[in-house]
């Protein structure tokens, strides 16, 4: 599957950050530009995590309402009520992530399932935030087989900096506890779609002790570039951690990244 364009804008910076107990924290850096073919693209992949454009055409019907409206006011977070915006920042990061995973690293990552079923717009989804699979063989199973566990952290507003990628190895210590449950739900999906095959898939990773496979832990924060601060991010520490010996830590820095969140959700409303 080709690279999109906008994944290009989403730089390894090569800098290093190496936390309290020796782990390599990889720094990587958004530089976003103002191509409206590359922006236009990227809010048509953001938009349809939440609703595939063949089903915002039936989810409308008999509401009254534009694409463009319904998007904004039903299936979106609010831009200014919050905790909408703190939810459309960590939806974004997360998809950011997943983005990464998916493109940069080629994993397998089936997560519009995680969005496009919120009952409310301005809560987050429950569970393990960014999954990814990758297979050794086309078909059969492989004990080297990888199982991605990421959790992703945003900050993208104020003034003050913490240390958000602290927070994300923190819950991805309880990930765990919510994997199963997570990757039932993903199976589920697929079942209920008739998609038995990506169901399959997944279900190869249920049992690990019949089944054997490499389980990969990851944690990111997602930061405006003013609240990057170097020795907050070092202070960081993994121990303790249930899966610490294969543990991936990564910050993504941006300039002014809210309002590139408010634009992308602003043009997949419009373009709909």
């Amino acid at each position: 599957m080709p690279t999109p364009a906008y994944l290009d804008w989403l730089v390894d910076t090569g800098e290093r950050l190496t936390s309290a107990d020796g782990i390599e924290i990889e720094v990587w850096e958004l530089k976003y530009g103002d191509d409206p073919a590359v922006l236009s693209a990227w809010a048509k992949h953001f938009r349809e995590h939440y609703c595939d454009d063949d089903m915002l055409k039936k989810l409308i019907a008999g509401t009254g309402k534009t694409a463009g409206e319904f998007l904004l006011e039903v299936k979106f977070p609010d831009e200014k009520a919050p905790p909408g915006p703190s939810i459309r920042s960590g939806d974004f990061a997360e998809i950011l992530v997943a983005d990464y995973i998916e493109y940069k690293l080629g994993y397998w990552c089936p997560r519009q399932l995680r969005y496009d079923h919120k009952l409310n717009r301005n809560e987050s989804t429950k569970g393990c935030d960014v999954i990814g699979f990758q297979f050794v063989k086309s078909d059969g199973i492989d004990p080297n087989d990888e199982l991605f566990v990421f959790e992703s952290k945003a900050t993208m507003s104020g003034n003050k900096p913490i240390n958000r990628l602290q927070d994300a190895v923190t819950d991805s210590g309880k990930d765990a506890l919510r994997e199963a449950m997570t990757l039932s739900a993903i199976k589920q999906r697929f079942l209920d779609r008739g998609e038995s095959a990506p169901a399959l898939k997944v279900q190869r990773f249920q049992d690990m002790a019949d089944r054997p496979f490499k389980r990969i832990s990851g944690a990111a924060a997602v930061l405006n570039s003013p609240l990057y601060d170097e020795a907050l991010l070092a202070q960081t520490t993994t121990n303790g951690h249930f899966n610490g010996a294969n543990l991936k830590l990564i910050v993504i820095r941006g300039a002014t990244l809210m309002t590139l969140v408010n634009a992308l959700y602003g043009r997949a409303a419009n373009e709909a």
